[in-house]
């Protein structure tokens, strides 16, 4: 029931009938908590129109609807505001509506849908994923699941930088020190033994070339002199070649990492439909590129090097292919846009990628305009600020990056160490408190991050993180978990059908909650428009908000009114179904019992 659009419509028809003008549209807004009311409508703007007072407008706009509309009850005018008080009938019908709905606010997949891709992660093969991996990750996953739930067709991949220097610069450490060693040898993950020989290459050049520095070389001389670089170059040169030992190596050290990767994502929680691999994909929109020459959209320099002048957009020149014939990032992203839409014929995609590429995608997306790709209107950059965190903590043994796997098992370490102090969870068994503790440990993890709108840079604060109290995750789960305690307590069977009287008189607490209530499938609609898990966050916060105050000052259980206790019980598992509910869109799972 929209009680909007049915006001809406009553407010046009009380200013034609008493006015004699049409006015299409109209604001509305919550009312203020200083006044009564549960809508307000504006009415400022009309006056442009309207030749009356403020007031004297909201007066007979009020007493139109408090006459035509038989869920306003009553009105109060402020100046240019118009509160409307809406009938406990109302409150009531919509729980009504809503209470076994087993899917509320979310919407299916139906023929106005959208089918959209969801790119995130995209890692590199030569170390594990750190923390500016997690937020992409946990960004990505949640977006896309909020999309999902606004009524869209989703597909989510990543792409996996799995060619390069960089991957050869592991390769040629690994056969020169490694020794042979394996992650079944070492009892290391495969992406953390990998990352470890990209280290041991970063250590070796940097001696070598402090060495040839120390000979009377430069320091630009020295860098490309070494003798490690020079071999890590060649043996990407035996790649592109397709050199069978080179191959071999590379694939045997590819699948250590993938699957030191796929137990990360496990642990994370996020999981996708397709990936897609550089190696696979570098030389796609070469092709394409020459298409857009004689398309007259690139245009080819004196030395061969092929280029797209962007300067009447705003930007500047931007090279699409060298002068060698070899591609750039920008051809690879090119052609794996238009691959994308022939694999799975979506309309848009959303790419997960830090702030730093802001004006890598400006351009991408403008050159896909340009070569005539309308699904190319549809093309989102989720651009999201860094992730940093109070120095000193959380370190890495490399000491320089904070490792995704680490940062996970301090999380449950942190949730550990408060729980025990706090004596929470003393009756339970050292199994249930193990996965609890991953439960709450990952969960304040998620929510501290997701809860900050993209854009924004993050300090992230461990313990903060984990506090029981506040704008947390576990001060979310420890609410839920309170719910299903009065479920439980509950003697008498809350899903049968209940007839309320005519009579019945909502409490203000009830009221408050149900309002709350009414806002999630708006709020999955604007966190999807606007790509911002946060507002599903936050929303979930002013709801348990709202139910804790509602449970310190109302009494459920104990209430002598068996309607009361019916209805209270019932609105509670009606909160307990959105926590869990928005809490997933944000991949945070929910305890039974805390």
């Amino acid at each position: 029931m929209n009680i909007q659009k049915t006001i809406e419509q009553a407010v046009k028809n009380a200013l034609e009938k008493i006015y004699d003008v049409e006015i299409e549209q109209f604001e509305f807004q919550p009312t203020r908590k200083d006044f009564e009311g549960d809508i307000t409508l504006v009415t400022f703007p009309m006056l442009r129109q309207v030749k009356t007072s403020p007031v004297q407008l909201g007066q007979s706009i009020g007493e139109f609807l408090v006459e035509n509309v038989s869920e306003v009850e009553k009105f109060n005018v402020v100046q240019g505001f118009l509160n409307l008080v809406l009938s406990d009938t109302f409150y009531l019908n919509f729980f009504n509506e809503i209470k076994n709905q087993k899917d509320f606010g979310k919407l299916d997949f139906s023929e106005n849908s959208k089918t959209i891709m969801v790119e995130y992660s995209s890692p590199n093969t030569n170390k594990p994923l750190h923390l500016g991996h997690v937020r992409n990750n946990l960004l990505g996953f949640s977006v896309a699941e909020i999309l999902k739930a606004a009524g869209n067709k989703i597909y989510k991949t990543q792409i996996i930088n799995d060619r390069g220097i960089h991957i050869c610069k592991s390769m040629l450490a690994w056969e020169r020190f490694g020794n042979g060693e394996t992650p079944g040898s070492t009892g290391l993950k495969g992406d953390k033994l990998v990352g470890n020989y990209y280290v041991k290459f970063d250590q070796e050049y940097k001696k070598q070339i402090s060495e040839l520095i120390a000979q009377g070389k430069t320091e630009d001389e020295a860098k490309a002199e070494a003798s490690i670089i020079k071999e890590a170059q060649q043996m990407l040169l035996k790649w592109e070649a397709g050199d069978p030992e080179v191959i071999a190596l590379w694939e045997k050290m590819n699948q250590w990492v993938y699957s030191g990767f796929e137990e990360t994502y496990s642990n994370l929680g996020v999981d996708f439909d397709k990936n897609y691999y550089e190696s696979d994909t570098y030389l796609l929109g070469k092709d394409v590129v020459a298409q857009g020459i004689e398309k007259g959209v690139f245009y080819r320099k004196d030395d061969g090097s092929v280029w797209i002048d962007l300067t009447d957009e705003g930007l500047d020149e931007k090279i699409v292919l060298r002068s060698d014939g070899t591609a750039v990032y920008m051809t690879q992203d090119i052609g794996t846009a238009i691959q994308r839409v022939k694999d799975f014929d979506i309309d848009g995609m959303v790419y997960t990628v830090g702030n730093e590429q802001d004006y890598h995608f400006k351009v991408l997306f403008l050159i896909l305009k340009k070569l005539g790709f309308n699904w190319a209107n549809y093309l989102v950059h989720l651009s999201y600020g860094m992730v940093d965190l109070p120095s000193g903590k959380m370190k890495s043994r490399e000491g320089t990056v904070v490792d995704a796997d680490e940062l996970m098992e301090q999380m449950t370490l942190t949730a550990k160490a408060i729980s025990e102090e706090l004596g929470k969870l003393d009756e339970y068994s050292e199994e249930e408190k193990a996965e609890l503790h991953k439960m709450i440990g990952l969960g304040a993890l998620k929510y501290y991050i997701l809860k900050v709108d993209p854009k924004k840079r993050i300090l992230f604060n461990p313990e903060e993180s984990v506090d029981f109290q506040g704008n947390t995750g576990p001060f979310i789960q420890y609410t839920y978990a309170r719910i299903q305690s009065i479920l439980r307590k509950a003697d008498f069977d809350y899903s049968e059908e209940l007839i309320i009287p005519v009579t019945y008189q909502l409490h203000e607490k009830e009221k408050e909650l149900i309002k709350q209530i009414q806002l999630y499938p708006e709020m999955i609609q604007l966190a999807s428009e606007n790509h911002s898990p946060a507002l599903i966050a936050n929303f979930t916060y002013d709801l348990v908000r709202e139910f804790n105050s509602f449970y310190q000052n109302v009494t459920i259980l104990g209430t002598d009114n068996e309607v009361e206790k019916k209805i209270r019980v019932q609105l509670s598992k009606i909160v307990g179904d959105v926590i869990k509910s928005s809490f997933g869109l944000l991949g945070i799972q929910v305890p039974e019992r805390m």
